[in-house]
């Protein structure tokens, strides 16, 4: 089993909040984890952007997130959930998506009940898939799960966009009766909506905290009073260093080097340059 797996259930069954920067690459999630946070979530938006440049409207593959997915998980030892959209076609593509995310060592995967080709949460033109197939998404998931994967299933809907609130509700029981370990009502509108659904649903339930989305951004300790389990930054990292690539790409394009960066040995130390060369001295002293 994957100690990972074992190391989420036991952040959920603990009692407070958990933060949870998303990351896109090897670098970004070793930063999450050198800052102290306990997980990391591989957002699909983020991706796709840092990947391909390329818009979350499931331009990005399987493969290429199975493969972004393993950079990842080499570059870090705290639980990563990675994003498994909409399962890549039907229930059988679920279960392959579901075993290859486990195998490369994810310790929760997220899947939804977007129409394909699925759009990012918070943009216009969604659409969702009639309930028995959403339900059998999460079903085939679970049913993986419970086959020896054993990787933690986190169900999402987008319902609440496109069929309204009591719509999204159903779903999420639906997919808690299913046996889903985590819940995500993607984009409630207000906070009302929001306790609502925690005070509604049991179970481990994510917050989705986007700057400038559909949902409100509220403070980790109110997050937790409302009931939810993990509060996820899905951009704010991509979203920061594009600003600060920017910064500096317009001061070298006005002759000046850019002051505000992490130093030579700073670099060489997060991406383990010393303890590389350590090693290789091991054997010239053999």
């Amino acid at each position: 089993m994957n100690p990972s797996i074992e190391k989420l259930k036991n952040l959920l069954a603990g009692p407070d909040l958990l933060t949870m920067p998303c990351c896109f690459d090897g670098l970004s999630a070793r930063l999450v984890e050198q800052a102290g946070f306990p997980l990391t979530f591989m957002s699909g938006f983020a991706v796709s952007a840092a990947r391909l440049a390329r818009p979350d409207t499931g331009l990005i593959s399987y493969g290429e997130m199975l493969d972004q997915g393993r950079a990842i998980l080499e570059a870090v030892g705290i639980p990563v959930i990675g994003d498994g959209d909409t399962g890549y076609g039907n229930v059988a593509n679920v279960r392959r998506t579901v075993e290859g995310y486990a195998r490369a060592g994810f310790a929760g995967i997220m899947i939804e009940d977007q129409v394909a080709p699925k759009r990012c949460g918070h943009t216009r033109g969604k659409a969702v898939v009639e309930r028995a197939e959403a339900c059998a998404r999460i079903r085939a998931a679970v049913q993986t799960r419970d086959s020896g994967a054993g990787i933690l299933v986190m169900a999402r809907t987008d319902a609440r966009a496109t069929e309204g609130f009591a719509e999204a509700l159903w779903r999420m029981q639906a997919f808690a009766d299913l046996g889903a370990d985590i819940l995500f009502l993607e984009a409630p509108q207000d906070e009302a909506e929001m306790e609502r659904f925690c005070n509604s649903v049991p179970g481990p339930k994510m917050a989705n905290m986007l700057e400038e989305g559909v949902t409100p951004i509220l403070p980790p300790a109110r997050l937790a009073e409302l009931g939810y389990s993990i509060a996820a930054y899905p951009l704010t990292l991509l979203a920061t260093a594009v600003y600060a690539m920017r910064v500096a790409l317009a001061d070298l394009a006005a002759g000046r080097t850019p002051e505000r960066r992490v130093d030579f040995g700073t670099l060489r130390d997060i991406v383990g340059f010393d303890a590389h060369d350590d090693w290789l001295a091991s054997f010239d002293r053999r």
